[in-house]
């Protein structure tokens, strides 16, 4: 089976495994040899690794394994992947079922809502409703139940579960071999100078923040993973732009990624500086109007509206389409409004 974890808009973290404060009495020591005490199956290089990786913080700074530990320093130790996430409890949790066969079914997921376990959400994703609802769901690469790809919590839209192992297998190598099809709508700050294009460039975590992914270039263009997002322009309204993205590929945080590195940062993304004003006026009455479209769309405006696969028992094209949420569509139209009055 492809490993298809990647595969995906998803929110790839940081998760906090170990959290302690340095006694008052310790003496200056390696944070390495110290942490030897303190961390589950921890070998010596492991930690070395994990400091390399810029996983351990002292008092929220990420430090070397050479640094010295001193009475009151806070440290954290973080990996990407949380403790206790395959530890997987059913929940009566409410599906939006698109569609639904013996093979597989369609989910339309609200905003919000976390696709499984992880980072302090490990109660109310969906995997947790999915195993409610669902008996003997295929594990997919990483023995998430059902999982074929992903999307960010705050990012709404179509996911496709498997409900055998055949159809696991058979849509995880669709999505790896970049034969399905995915459409996203996105809503991104300022007026885009071409109706459409294509972004390409090598997707990695970001080497200062970690919760970042970022596009990597020049000497450096080496690192991470190949990813291409196609876009077109939907409708212009003013200091932002309603914009189609399709997937070539799935990489974590891509479209979020790429449409920063071209200079248009989703509409109140957060993790990428979007949730501040990056077009438009200095007067007051811009910046309210701003401020109350960011209150009506508290996440990144972005939404997976369609959906396209080879049916893995009949062979047959399906295609699926989900209107954009409430959310995303009053701030649409009150940029429209703006954009209107302003012409």
């Amino acid at each position: 089976m492809a490993d298809i974890v990647d595969m995906s808009e998803d929110n790839d973290e940081l998760y906090e495994h170990y959290a302690f404060k340095v006694e008052k009495g310790q003496q200056p020591l390696r944070i390495d040899k110290y942490l030897m005490n303190f961390v589950e199956n921890a070998a010596r290089n492991k930690i070395q690794q994990a400091a390399k990786d810029g996983c351990i913080f002292v008092n929220g700074t990420t430090v070397k394994s050479n640094y010295k530990v001193k009475p009151n320093d806070q440290i954290t130790v973080k990996f990407e992947h949380p403790p206790h996430e395959n530890l997987l409890v059913a929940e009566d949790i409410p599906i939006d079922i698109v569609y639904e066969d013996d093979d597989l079914l369609v989910v339309n997921k609200p905003a919000g809502m976390v696709v499984h376990p992880g980072h302090g959400n490990y109660s109310g994703t969906l995997i947790n409703g999915l195993i409610f609802h669902f008996e003997n769901l295929p594990n997919n690469s990483s023995d998430r139940p059902g999982l074929v790809h992903r999307i960010d919590k705050d990012t709404s839209g179509l996911l496709v579960v498997a409900k055998t192992e055949q159809a696991m297998a058979h849509l995880s190598n669709q999505f790896a071999e970049k034969t399905s099809e995915r459409e996203y709508v996105a809503l991104a700050w300022g007026n885009m100078e071409d109706e459409e294009g294509t972004v390409e460039g090598n997707i990695g975590r970001h080497p200062k923040n970690r919760l970042q992914n970022t596009v990597y270039e020049g000497d450096d263009a080496y690192k991470g993973k190949p990813a291409v997002t196609h876009y077109k322009v939907i409708e212009r309204l003013g200091y932002v732009t309603l914009v189609s993205c399709k997937l070539e590929t799935g990489r974590t945080h891509q479209i979020r990624v790429h449409m920063k590195h071209i200079g248009h940062t989703l509409f109140n993304d957060e993790r990428y500086g979007g949730e501040k004003i990056l077009k438009g006026t200095t007067f007051t009455k811009y910046k309210q109007f701003v401020e109350n479209c960011f209150k009506i769309l508290p996440r990144q405006a972005l939404h997976a509206k369609t959906l396209g696969f080879e049916h893995p028992t009949t062979g047959e094209w399906l295609s699926f389409s989900t209107e954009i949420p409430e959310d995303m569509q009053q701030c649409i139209e009150k940029w429209r409004g703006y954009a209107k009055h302003q012409s």
